[in-house]
């Protein structure tokens, strides 16, 4: 199987995973998974983002927060994915950045058989949960992943034909 088949299966066999496994992940594991958003792609090469890994009871601090309360329970890490304000440049280039740094986070997990799941909704609650977690004032929540061994694989995804998504060629 060669090299472009092989990354194109990981994109399109990726999937959220929402329950997990009461297993632990090893800390050189999740590094991994960091190590795979640290080499996202940026504006000037800012690399604005900055992580912060939860467990255990810091990481249930973020359950009243969010209506996806059981997943972050149930996951053994949370990876917070902050923008770095004293790094930033151009705001939305740096956000495009961090979303290619959580998508890469997210695509090393899947390799290595883990589950993950880009939580979203808790963005709504951003300032509560820095407030929370005596963040600086320099860092602005922007991502939360919840990582783990999977219970089970979500079925696969269906995405619009292509044709309907290309607006002119």
């Amino acid at each position: 199987m060669n090299k472009e088949k092989i990354g194109m299966d990981l994109i399109k066999n990726r999937r959220s995973v929402r329950s997990f496994k009461e297993k632990s992940l090893s800390l050189k594991t999740v590094e991994k998974i960091l190590e795979a958003g640290r080499w996202a792609p940026s504006g000037l090469n800012n690399q604005p983002w900055r992580f912060m890994v939860l467990e255990k009871s810091d990481k249930d601090r973020l359950v009243p927060y969010t209506h996806y309360g059981h997943v972050v329970k149930a996951a053994d890490k949370v990876v917070l994915v902050f923008l770095d304000k004293k790094k930033s440049y151009h705001r939305e280039k740096d956000l495009m950045a961090l979303g290619a740094c959580i998508q890469n986070m997210l695509l090393a997990a899947s390799a290595v058989k883990l589950g993950a799941c880009w939580l979203g909704e808790i963005l709504n609650q951003k300032k509560a949960i820095q407030k929370a977690l005596n963040c600086a004032h320099t860092l602005e929540l922007w991502g939360c992943i919840a990582l783990g061994v999977p219970a089970k694989r979500p079925g696969g995804g269906r995405r619009f034909p292509l044709k309907k998504l290309i607006v002119k060629i």
